[in-house]
């Protein structure tokens, strides 16, 4: 058998050993996630091409025997250690919500995709209209605004070539699928993701694509864009007609109502004047959960830290008074009352919601230039997100909370 270490002292990239993870399955073969030993690592059968597939990607492996494997699988076995062994059996499609003209480094997931080499598609409003999500098991939300405000950037940058392309480029895009306007376009695509989780399928997004999803479904049917978004005025009083029976993880959040803010509502903590954590103080704690019983969170929070760097977006971190009474938080900044990283079920599906934009990029900021993940190789915000992309190819049966 071929072992993957991932324990902080033993593995050199531990973001592309997914991608090895990723490259077994694709081959058609079983891999063991063995959680909680030795920082989550993989079990495989050997081959000469894996262990040169891992020589060529910088990934520490360890060669050990059918006999040895045995041993360590009988070590997890045991009640009496926080361990567990998941069989990941298919490798699943993947689809980043995103659009087209965007490069991978644009966001977090598709540059850590690309850095590992594991394959997606990029899909947008005109593959989610049409029905195509299905085709996919796992759908990444690149940080978009779904309630038709832009991004709320109308106030910095107005006047800026790139914004006022964007905002020309999605009027007409509505208008061609039929749409009057951006946001009822965007709740439509909004509708139809709920839909695919609620059907089986397992979303995950990042930044602005968190709350502003969860304020789309909540101003169903009513009007939160200012005229210098959409051409026309508000329906009043809106902050009192929101039903948040839809949304995935939020509820009794308010709107920012001011269109000059960067900022869509409370959910949000990143404005300064509310949230006073200093940048070398910002550090979030995963939980530790039991393996053996709460598997789906404790393949998602597989490290080799439990204690990960923040880091801000759009939206940072999620103010816990606003989140529903059934979500799951796996990591958390207690001293703020901050949840990072959360989690929860809807229908068949499953949705997972971090904070913030870039996990190696504390500010990032419009023009700011690409991270480098080849100087980042042991991420353990990163593999937060590479958690995910191997969760739906666990088998199914263990995907039990």
């Amino acid at each position: 058998m071929l072992l993957i270490p991932m324990s902080e002292d033993s593995q050199k990239e531990h973001l592309k050993a997914y991608g090895i993870a990723y490259w077994v399955l694709q081959k058609g073969q079983e891999v063991e996630w063995l959680l909680n030993y030795r920082g989550g690592s993989f079990l495989a059968p050997f081959s000469d091409r894996l262990q040169a597939e891992c020589l060529v990607r910088n990934v520490s492996y360890e060669v050990i025997s059918d006999a040895q494997a045995e041993a360590i699988r009988l070590q997890i076995s045991s009640p009496a250690v926080n361990q567990e062994v998941v069989k990941l059996q298919q490798a699943p499609k993947i689809a980043v919500y995103s659009p087209k003209g965007n490069q991978p480094w644009d966001d977090a997931v598709t540059l850590v995709l690309t850095y590992a080499e594991i394959p997606y598609d990029v899909i947008y409003d005109e593959e989610v209209l049409n029905d195509m999500l299905p085709l996919y098991d796992w759908l990444h939300l690149h940080h978009e605004d779904f309630t038709g405000q832009y991004g709320k950037f109308y106030a910095a940058f107005r006047n800026a070539t790139w914004y006022i392309e964007q905002k020309k480029k999605a009027e007409a895009e509505a208008q061609r699928m039929g749409f009057e306007k951006v946001s009822e376009q965007k709740l439509a695509v909004a509708q139809k993701i709920r839909e695919y989780t609620i059907g089986g399928g397992f979303t995950f997004a990042m930044c602005s694509a968190t709350d502003s999803y969860d304020i789309a479904l909540a101003a169903a049917g009513i009007d939160i864009c200012e005229p210098m978004f959409d051409g026309d005025g508000t329906t009043p009083n809106y902050n009192n007609k929101l039903d948040y029976s839809p949304s995935f993880a939020f509820r009794d959040f308010s709107l920012v109502t001011d269109p000059l803010k960067y900022e869509f509502s409370n959910i949000d903590v990143t404005e300064l004047h509310v949230r006073t954590v200093k940048p070398e103080n910002d550090y979030f704690t995963l939980f530790d959960f039991s393996a053996k019983w709460d598997l789906v969170p404790s393949m998602l929070c597989q490290n080799h830290t439990n204690i990960v760097k923040g880091f801000m977006g759009q939206t940072t971190a999620f103010n816990k008074k606003y989140l529903k009474p059934n979500v799951l938080v796996m990591g958390e900044l207690k001293s703020a009352n901050e949840a990072r990283y959360i989690h929860g079920e809807l229908g068949k599906g499953t949705w997972t919601f971090y904070g913030g934009h870039d996990p190696e990029d504390y500010q990032h900021r419009v023009g700011d230039p690409k991270t480098e993940l080849e100087l980042y190789p042991n991420s353990p915000g990163y593999r937060l997100i590479l958690n995910n992309i191997l969760f739906p190819a666990a088998k199914k049966e263990k995907q039990k909370t």
